[in-house]
């Protein structure tokens, strides 16, 4: 991950900027195009699904907008099992490791829409797939880097899309480049690159299956929509399987805000499709590469270490 040590508080409390608002005067390409080029955060402490213990609340009050966000950091740090040592480290400062953030702006409890706010259920075939997955991790956690979570092994990562999902702590950014005929998503999370053609191509066949899928985009108004499908069936995004289908849509609403919002499908795992929607605002910092393996000792010692245990039992 880049070391951001230049103090820069990223604070998404930012006014109006809801799919709804009226729209200002929007850039364009010279092409005619709305211009969505830069960079741009979607940082922000507002959960993708909605706290359990919030109900039905669908939207805080200012006064509790602003109380969820100055304790955001405290519930990350406890879910993480922060411990003294790093803080000692300052691996976990604020403003270095895990950036300040707020809510979005439209106050809602959870980033998916809808009046439960959280991911449908898993069908039971998708959640026999992840008992299946469960229960092999366990039985040979250390077997091989194989055996290994697809994170550790550095091959997906979270968020690093698609779908443009804020992450937990750091690296939501993402850097946005157009031509006439393609459209260009650089993902600092994993350091992913899209590249997704506007010329009205098909899918790729069926059988050929990608990390990140197949994208294909149009212009539909003032808005991109892209269409995500292909995916293969080891990056299990919340539960699903290689039959994801991801629709995006980027509304560009003022001269610093994206809408982003984002529909998944899936018949083969989920109940029922879900969109979520997080604004992407302008981000004046540098993107950064991101080097998962550079130092990264932690797998050969997870089984090095499993390895020096078995000599021992």
């Amino acid at each position: 991950m880049p070391k951001r040590f230049l103090a820069a508080v990223l604070v998404v409390a930012f006014g109006a900027g809801s799919s709804g608002q009226t729209r200002t005067s929007v850039p364009r390409t010279p092409w005619g195009h709305p211009d969505l080029q830069g960079r741009w955060t979607t940082a922000t402490v507002t959960p993708l699904e909605r706290p359990v213990e919030f109900g039905a609340k669908e939207f805080f009050t200012e006064q509790e907008a602003a109380e969820y966000s100055k304790t955001a950091l405290e519930r990350f740090l406890a879910a993480i099992n922060f411990t003294e040592e790093a803080a000692i480290s300052g691996e976990f400062e604020p403003g270095v490791w895990v950036e300040e953030r707020g809510i979005v702006p439209t106050r809602r409890t959870s980033l998916i829409i809808g009046p439960t706010g959280r991911i449908p259920a898993l069908t039971p075939g998708a959640q026999a797939r992840a008992n299946a997955r469960n229960a092999q991790r366990k039985q040979n956690p250390d077997d091989g880097p194989e055996a290994r979570t697809l994170l550790e092994r550095c091959l997906v990562f979270p968020t690093g899309g698609p779908p443009l999902l804020p992450s937990v702590g750091y690296n939501s950014h993402h850097q946005i480049v157009q031509t006439p005929t393609y459209v260009v998503v650089y993902t600092e999370m994993g350091s992913a690159v899209r590249v997704i053609p506007l010329d009205g191509r098909q899918h790729l066949p069926d059988g050929v299956r990608q990390w990140q899928g197949d994208s294909r985009g149009h212009f539909e108004g003032e808005t991109l929509v892209v269409e995500a499908t292909n995916f293969n069936d080891k990056v299990q995004f919340r539960g699903s399987s290689e039959n994801l289908r991801l629709v995006e849509r980027f509304q560009r609403v003022d001269r610093d805000t994206i809408i982003y919002r984002v529909t998944a499908s899936d018949p083969t795992s989920w109940t029922d499709s879900w969109t979520a929607e997080v604004p992407m605002r302008r981000f004046d910092e540098m993107l950064y590469e991101f080097a998962c393996h550079e130092g990264n000792r932690g797998l050969a010692n997870i089984l090095s270490g499993a390895r020096a245990m078995e000599k021992v039992q």
